[in-house]
């Protein structure tokens, strides 16, 4: 009976095999783990796409790119939401001079800003 050779090469995939008991498994590796961490954007829109677009979340996952694309949508998405913020302060007056004569006025309007924005936000890049 032929001795088995503990690992082989094929050179039609480029994969490498070790031998495991009497069969050849191929040395696979986890890819790296991701250079800027998913954010609560990035989260939101991954638990998206996996419940309404699962063909779209797989193939970004399959071809690695899943990390990179929730990554950067959660960069995008916290400048376009900062924006947001800013500009709906300026078109309704809420300003620092309001917020030193009356912070619970400011902290409530500041509120309702963040929560409408935040829905803009949802709605325009995170279910799409």
């Amino acid at each position: 009976m032929n001795e088995l050779k503990k690992s082989i090469h094929d050179n039609t995939t480029g994969l490498d095999y070790t031998l495991v008991n009497d069969h050849y498994l191929p040395n696979l590796t986890a890819a790296a783990p991701a250079e800027h961490p998913t954010g609560r954007w990035g989260r939101l829109h991954k638990t998206y796409l996996k419940e309404q677009h699962p063909v779209r979340y797989n193939q970004l996952l399959l071809s690695g790119e899943l990390d990179g694309y929730l990554a950067k949508l959660d960069k995008q998405v916290e400048e376009q939401l900062a924006l947001t913020i800013r500009q709906m302060q300026e078109a309704e007056g809420v300003t620092e001079a309001l917020k030193a004569a009356d912070q619970l006025e400011w902290v409530r309007r500041m509120n309702s800003i963040r929560n409408r924005a935040e829905k803009i936000i949802k709605s325009e890049l995170i279910f799409v």
